[in-house]
């Protein structure tokens, strides 16, 4: 709001009216109906699937997202030049091989865990990118998942029992709503957890990689602002990352007796004591 406040909309010409659904498909589509039914000017959806949820259920309202990982890839836009359709937005996508890389640095890994969720587009991505980079590296990738709240205890120990070196939780719902969870077990055990959430690294995980989610708001409320001005969502190109943050966490490696080589905090942008 502070973002759009600066291109001259507040609250005397412009009513925000947000909803938090469930991580369901169910709740998602029907917090777009809300704002179908309620005729909003433009509807701003935060992730993948509540991106993709808008597509399927708004055709009129224009439609702006942020922190989608891979617009293309997960079939929110058709190129990165244009959308292509009633969307535009910022995509979070940033380089998963430097933060398997920068694990790699801290210990060696034979075998990755993955957390991830099958129904999210989104997490399905990363999940691939997974796959192929630990391919590449000679690891085992073990997956865990999340496709619901209800097996995540199931799921988690089943991870845990494959004896893996490294868990790698992907941009998914029930993983993103139960990450501290997932540290303390993985700490527990010794298993150092990275991700490239948002604020990932605060919540305990041993190396984040992530977009600045200031500069992806940023990004929605311009966009916002330019269809309010007239413009077409389909004209405005997909807006890549600008500002990413490399964390080390070393108050986790520390709890794990892994050393960070001095490449690593060089390489940091920020480091967690």
């Amino acid at each position: 709001m502070k973002a759009l406040v600066l291109k001259g909309y507040d609250q005397s010409n412009v009513e925000v009216i947000t909803q938090t659904p469930n991580p369901d498909l169910i709740s998602w589509s029907n917090s777009i109906r809300k704002f179908n039914a309620i005729g909003a000017d433009v509807i701003v959806a935060y992730g993948t699937s509540a991106a993709l949820a808008a597509l399927r259920e708004s055709h009129d309202i224009p439609i702006v997202y942020a922190d989608v990982y891979g617009p293309v890839e997960t079939g929110v836009a058709k190129s990165m030049v244009s959308s292509g359709r009633n969307i535009a937005g910022v995509s979070s996508k940033v380089p998963l091989v430097t933060l398997v890389k920068t694990a790699m640095d801290l210990k060696p890994i034979r075998s990755l865990g993955v957390v991830c969720a099958s129904r999210e587009e989104g997490s399905q991505v990363q999940l691939k990118e997974a796959r192929r980079i630990a391919a590449q590296a000679g690891m085992v990738v073990v997956e865990a998942n999340l496709a619901s709240s209800a097996g995540f205890d199931a799921a988690l120990a089943s991870l845990f029992a494959s004896r893996v070196d490294c868990i790698y939780v992907t941009e998914c719902t029930v993983g993103s709503r139960n990450f501290e969870k997932i540290v303390h077990r993985a700490t527990d055990l010794r298993i150092p957890v990275i991700s490239q959430m948002p604020g990932a690294a605060h919540k305990g995980a041993t190396i984040s990689l992530e977009a600045d989610p200031v500069e992806q708001g940023q990004v929605a409320a311009e966009y916002v602002a330019r269809i309010l001005a007239g413009k077409r969502p389909g004209q405005l190109p997909v807006v890549t990352p600008k500002r990413v943050d490399l964390i080390v966490n070393m108050k986790a490696a520390k709890s794990m007796d892994l050393n960070v080589p001095f490449p690593v905090l060089t390489a940091a942008t920020r480091v967690l004591k």
